[in-house]
């Protein structure tokens, strides 16, 4: 890749951080700007070390302010959107910030585009729930949006901002759709981190339902590379599946964390399922394989012990986040999970 100089908005949270790891340990003469308003999602701790990077500026701000991206798109050559809220159970509680930050937010940042950087790259991060759920088969970038929850209906319309963006702008936009991603530095209130944390507090663990509802699990390390790569190489109006093939069960992945941290099934507790729950999710991502040649690089079980094993030596990171309210069984009932 050519010297770029790209605006990650989000950066602070999980995903986001690992793309800003990414992008500079990938790209020597990348140079990074990212926007985040170090709101639910994020934490300064994830990118520690990188205020030292001349390449590496922070922005305190929120993407729906539009005199500050009009000021900040200027500097940049690309934009890779990854701010949203992303919880389906805080969307059922609380679903207009999960409009104005996914939604609104997404328009935001077009509009500045569209008005004063008309040529800049710009690569939206999605989501698998925009399809809503597979009961059989395989979801292609061809299969329309059906989503289920707030959470998802935002991303899913964020999206259909962006390509028409692309049609009647002709701004040089892609989309990504990833499945579940799991990883360090992932929030306590996602299924993987609860678990490991409620186990080690010998806490027991809620499944919603019976537990067989179906996700489709990448390393956070993966999908970073999948965005890279279209990034770089995809195409403008194009859509682009990011799955590595690991569809698990809820309870069984949960079971797999209790063999990993040698606890046991007494821990766990059936509780109401939430509303709308998608039974199962599954993408299909020849695409970016044939097209791109992206292919996920992680072994799920080794990636999953891994991700077990840094949350067990990174108490001090957690702790502030394992409130009572974000390890609830069904948080959902809980009104505003803020």
């Amino acid at each position: 890749m050519m010297s770029m100089k790209v605006l990650v908005t989000g950066g602070l949270g999980f995903i986001g951080s690992s793309f800003c790891r990414y992008m500079l340990a990938t790209y020597p003469e990348c140079e990074l700007i990212n926007v985040d308003k170090v709101g639910i999602g994020a934490n300064p701790a994830n990118l520690q070390g990188l205020e030292h990077d001349r390449r590496y500026t922070f922005i305190k701000g929120d993407i729906c302010n539009s005199q500050l991206l009009t000021r900040v798109i200027h500097q940049v050559d690309t934009v890779v959107n990854i701010a949203a809220e992303t919880h389906v159970d805080r969307s059922i509680s609380d679903p207009n910030v999960f409009l104005q930050n996914n939604t609104v937010g997404t328009f935001t940042v077009l509009e500045a585009i569209r008005r004063h950087n008309h040529k800049a790259r710009f690569v939206q991060v999605s989501t698998d729930e925009v399809y809503g759920e597979a009961l059989e088969g395989s979801f292609t970038e061809n299969t329309p949006p059906k989503p289920s929850n707030p959470y998802s209906a935002s991303k899913a319309a964020a999206d259909m901002f962006v390509l028409s963006y692309h049609r009647t702008y002709g701004l040089n936009v892609s989309i990504t759709r990833c499945t579940n991603n799991f990883g360090p530095y992932q929030l306590p209130e996602k299924l993987i981190p609860k678990t490991i944390i409620r186990v080690l507090r010998d806490l027991p663990i809620p499944i919603y339902g019976k537990g067989t509802n179906v996700r489709d699990w990448i390393h956070v390390n993966d999908h970073c590379k999948a965005v890279g790569m279209v990034l770089e190489r995809g195409k403008p109006g194009e859509i682009y599946n990011i799955s590595a093939g690991n569809e698990v069960t809820n309870l069984a992945i949960v079971k797999k964390i209790l063999i990993c941290l040698k606890k046991p099934e007494s821990l766990l507790t059936f509780v109401e399922d939430r509303p709308g729950h998608d039974v199962r999710y599954s993408l299909d991502s020849k695409k970016i394989r044939d097209e791109l040649g992206w292919k996920p690089a992680e072994i799920f079980e080794d990636a999953l012990a891994s991700t077990v094993e840094w949350y067990l030596s990174n108490e001090s990171w957690w702790t502030p986040f394992a409130t009572d309210v974000i390890l609830h069984p069904t948080p959902w009932k809980m009104g505003g999970l803020r």
